[in-house]
C-alpha cells in the first residue's frame, strides 16, 4: 500500500489529484481540507504539525508521499496601507511556503527512518515568470517552493528521498476564475499558445506521475504545465 497525504484537497488541483489517486489500487489518500478529511488552517503556525500527526494516525503510522498543494492567491496592491501590505505578504508566505516547509521537514525526517519517500510540491509558473504587480508575495512564495524542492532533492537523494515540483500556469480553479475575470480573461488567454487554461485533471495527472511513477533519476525536476505560456 502507498499512503499519500495531500494538502489543499478540498477543491481545484487538490480535489482532482485526490480523486485521481483514490482510483488506483493500493493507494490510500488522506486529504487536508476535504469534507471528510483533516481540517487545518495553515494561517495558524501550529496547523501543519497537527495535520502531520493526525495524518500519520489515520495512515497507520506511515506516509509514503507528501503532496504540498494548499495555497492562497490574494491581491496585495503596492499602495495598500503599510501594515495591511505586510500582513498580506506574511499570510501568503505562511500558507504557501512556510506550511509546506514544515510538512516537508516532517516528511524528510519520517523518510530518513522509513527508508525513503516522495515529495511533490505544486508551485506555479509565477516562480519563474513572476506575476502581476499585486502578487509579488505569491510569486516569491512559489519561487521559494521551487528552491526548497531542489534543495531537498540534492540533499537527500542518497537516502531514497525524491522531490519534484510542478509549475502550472492558469488552471481552471476558483482562484484562477476570479483572477481571469478581474483582469480581462480574453487578453490573458491570448498569452497562452494552447488557447485555453489547464484543467485540474491535467495537473493531477502530472502529480500522479511524480507521486508514483517518475523514475528516481528525475528527482529535483521541475515540470511545467502552462500551455506554452512560459517556456524555459
Amino acid at each position: 500500500m502507498t499512503h499519500i497525504l495531500i494538502t489543499g484537497a478540498s477543491r481545484g488541483i487538490g480535489a482532482a489529484t485526490a480523486a485521481t489517486l483514490a482510483t488506483i489500487p493500493g493507494v490510500v489518500v488522506a486529504g487536508q481540507g476535504t469534507a471528510s478529511g483533516i481540517a487545518a488552517d495553515f494561517a495558524d503556525p501550529a496547523a501543519p504539525d497537527t495535520l502531520w500527526a493526525e495524518a500519520l494516525e489515520r495512515l497507520d503510522g506511515r506516509i509514503d508521499v507528501l503532496v504540498n498543494n494548499a495555497g492562497v492567491f490574494e491581491a496585495n496592491p503596492i499602495d495598500a496601507d503599510d501594515g495591511e501590505w505586510l500582513a498580506a505578504w506574511e499570510r501568503t508566505q505562511r500558507i504557501n511556503l512556510t506550511a509546506a516547509a514544515q510538512l516537508s521537514r516532517h516528511a524528510v525526517r519520517h523518510w530518513q527512518v522509513s527508508g525513503g519517500g516522495r515529495l511533490v510540491n505544486v508551485a506555479s509558473r509565477a516562480a519563474y515568470r513572476g506575476d502581476s504587480p499585486a502578487h509579488w508575495h505569491y510569486a516569491a512564495a512559489k519561487a521559494g517552493l521551487v528552491a526548497m524542492t531542489k534543495t531537498i532533492a540534492r540533499g537527500y537523494a542518497a537516502q531514497h528521498i525524491l522531490a519534484f515540483a510542478i509549475c502550472p500556469g492558469f488552471t481552471m480553479t476558483g482562484m484562477a476564475e476570479d483572477y481571469l475575470a478581474s483582469r480581462g480573461g480574453d487578453k490573458l488567454l491570448a498569452d497562452i499558445p494552447l488557447g485555453r487554461v489547464a484543467q485540474p485533471e491535467e495537473v493531477a495527472a502530472v502529480v500522479r506521475f511524480c507521486a508514483l511513477d517518475a523514475p528516481p533519476s528525475m528527482t529535483g525536476a521541475v515540470l511545467d504545465i502552462n500551455g506554452a505560456s512560459y517556456v524555459r
